[in-house]
């Protein structure tokens, strides 16, 4: 339901937090693999870890907003040195319980704890959504100061027109959660204006149920000259 009432910016990071913290198990137990077994999902997934690995010797990749840390088990399984960062503990807590041998911790994309340059790879898969249009460009820039020049950023998120949903409730549960659509053509622009190069763009149109399509986006850091 659209809350055109909703403060578009501030608190955004607690009410993301406090919303997953409350929703973790559920969710969890609903999306224990949500990419599933869908061509374009799996091989678009290949496609990023197989550039990663052309692209660095040591292919280390962050899986920002991880969830129940289904996408950083399948890096891994790739062949990337995967971890997981999440803004809930109580969806990190899961994550480690399901994945024990792979690292998950608590952080925020808009402040990463990572090292200027380090990672050859930054996956976000269905969790920028959560970024108000103000953060977003600071949220990129982060991307961007993590990665090694040449190292590549993957994109995933529902696709529709400055669509901006407020949700108060969702499994049994009080929240206060906001969703941001965006349009491919939006956050090309907003990568190139980070400073990253947009790669290759896919979109699904809506199947069955699903009320709206869904893009990826993949970009890289240009290498340094010379």
């Amino acid at each position: 339901m659209t809350d055109p009432n909703a403060d578009l910016t501030a608190d955004f990071i607690e009410a993301t937090r406090s919303s997953y913290d409350a929703i973790a198990p559920a969710y969890s137990a609903e999306h224990p693999d949500g990419l599933g077994d869908g061509p374009v999902e799996t091989g678009l997934l290949t496609a990023f870890a197989e550039l990663v690995r052309t692209a660095a010797d040591e292919p280390q990749v962050a899986d920002v907003g991880s969830g129940p840390g289904y996408v950083t088990a399948r890096l891994n399984a790739l062949g990337l040195q995967a971890f997981g960062i999440d803004l809930s503990p109580h969806m990190v807590a899961l994550a480690r319980e399901a994945h024990p041998r792979l690292r998950f911790q608590v952080g925020s994309m808009t402040a990463l704890d990572v090292p200027d340059a380090t990672l050859a790879g930054v996956i976000a898969l269905y969790s920028t959504i959560h970024v108000p249009d103000a953060e977003l460009p600071g949220v990129l820039a982060e991307f961007h100061r993590v990665l090694r020049p040449g190292g590549y950023v993957l994109l995933a998120f529902q696709a529709s027109e400055g669509e901006h949903i407020h949700m108060a409730e969702r499994y049994g549960q009080d929240i206060s959660l906001d969703y941001y659509f965006r349009t491919p053509a939006e956050v090309a622009t907003y990568l190139t204006e980070a400073g990253l190069s947009v790669y290759a763009q896919a979109r699904i149109e809506r199947q069955g149920q699903q009320k709206w399509g869904r893009a990826f986006t993949l970009a890289h850091k240009p290498p340094t000259a010379g």
